[in-house]
């Protein structure tokens, strides 16, 4: 298993999807989830610490775990087919080891709130995570159509930069 943080959320210029970019812990190497806007938003808002008014449905699962007396341990990006994402939610219930199906966004929401660990299997990370390359010529034939899914988020992203510094 390899140790990530959620680097940040960026959302695409062209076609306002979002995208938690998760980096890896010892090196200069990324993995990028495509997520849904309300699931960015519960992460982004745990981030930043903001509490609402009543608590989200990320909120109630985690008051639910500790009510139950359970605690989320980690959580792990287990999979990856068919370009889905599959993560899985370790927990501790009464000392008993226990693994809950989860979609990636929601796990990550929950493990912001929860103070967990996230981690990527070896072998997900291996087929995904792209290694940014000072030139497009260094990247790998193999890397390319990995970044091929997020070009126009790239661009536009490199784009906004280059206005920003002039």
């Amino acid at each position: 298993m390899i140790g990530v943080s959620i680097s940040r959320i960026l959302v695409s210029l062209t076609s306002h999807q979002r995208v938690v970019l998760l980096k890896q812990d010892d090196i200069e190497r990324y993995l990028a989830i495509w997520i849904g806007p309300y699931e960015a938003e519960a992460i982004a808002l745990a981030l930043q610490q903001v509490k609402p008014p009543r608590p989200q449905t990320h909120d109630l699962l985690k008051n639910m775990t500790e009510a139950l007396g359970a605690t989320v341990s980690q959580i792990l990006i287990s999979t990856l087919e068919d370009n889905t994402f599959y993560a899985r939610i370790a927990m501790d219930v009464d000392g008993r080891y226990a693994e809950i199906d989860s979609r990636p966004s929601d796990a990550m929401a929950l493990a912001v709130r929860c103070g967990v660990p996230i981690f990527v299997a070896e072998e997900v990370m291996d087929e995904a995570g792209i290694v940014p390359s000072p030139e497009l010529d260094l990247v790998t034939p193999d890397e390319e159509e990995r970044l091929s899914a997020y070009r126009d988020l790239l661009e536009s992203l490199e784009d906004k930069a280059t206005d920003e510094d002039a």
